[in-house]
């Protein structure tokens, strides 16, 4: 099932897509559940939105393909390197990336998010996919200058629309046979199977959730393969996986 979030006549709504048409939900399916209005509308006649805005937090891992561990420098790491974006810097699909005039680099880097359905507190890896409502597609972009510059990653990674999500969130999806490619103007910087994280996503959960509550509505971005590099305005950048659909955005300046 694969769920949009998105505005019509001025409303913004939530559906659930089926073929060319989203059935209409009566709220936000993370607290309101799938009731349906009765409604249908056209997808070709709505426009699509981050499917979901993190009340909380959006919680990313820093290195955790093997490749890309190595292209930054230093080794993988021995557990999840975790940082966080506000919840300010989520832009939808279609919308712009803003290179901010502080920095001179700013990065794509395509990865599978994660959005989290019910309150996870210390939950073991073994059941922690029971608390995944389901998965969509993310960009952590990054100010990769900033990045070296300030020693860590809070400012780099947290201006406004460094975080596109996108285009649903589908419920059914088996990340062992998926692979994540991340195209700039039409051509692949990155591809890697989502089998070549260091650590899996119920890995990660377990040990975010040991750390910090995850709330309904969290996303947890999980890192991102070797191959990532900057963009310049006119840039289109699209992240693919295949059963999640296609982020598309364009990258402009300040």
């Amino acid at each position: 099932m694969k769920i949009v979030r998105f505005s019509h006549e001025e409303t913004i709504r939530y559906g659930i897509v089926d073929g060319p048409e989203l059935v209409v939900l009566e709220g936000d399916p993370l607290f309101a559940g799938f009731g349906t209005t009765g409604e249908r509308v056209r997808v070709g006649d709505v426009s699509l939105l981050a499917p979901v805005i993190p009340r909380s937090k959006v919680v990313c891992v820093g290195k955790n393909y093997h490749d890309h561990a190595a292209e930054m420098g230093g080794e993988a790491p021995a557990e999840p390197l975790l940082f966080l974006k506000p919840n300010t810097a989520v832009i939808g699909p279609g919308d712009a990336i803003v290179r901010p005039p502080q920095s001179e680099q700013t990065d794509f880097e395509g990865e599978l998010a994660v959005v989290i359905g019910r309150i996870a507190r210390n939950v073991p890896a073994a059941s922690a996919l029971d608390y995944v409502l389901g998965y969509t597609l993310g960009n952590d972009v990054t100010a990769r200058d900033l990045q070296r510059s300030d020693g860590q990653w809070t400012r780099a990674k947290g201006f406004d629309t460094f975080c596109p999500l996108g285009p649903a969130i589908e419920t059914d999806f088996d990340a062992a046979t998926a692979t994540i490619q991340t195209r700039v103007n039409d051509e692949v910087k990155q591809s890697a199977p989502l089998t070549d994280m260091i650590h899996s996503v119920a890995d990660i959960i377990a040990y975010a959730s040991a750390v910090f509550t995850l709330l309904p509505g969290d996303v947890i971005l999980t890192g991102t393969p070797a191959g990532v590099g900057p963009v310049v305005a006119g840039d289109v950048v699209e992240v693919e996986i295949p059963g999640l659909g296609v982020l598309r955005n364009t990258v402009r300046d300040a």
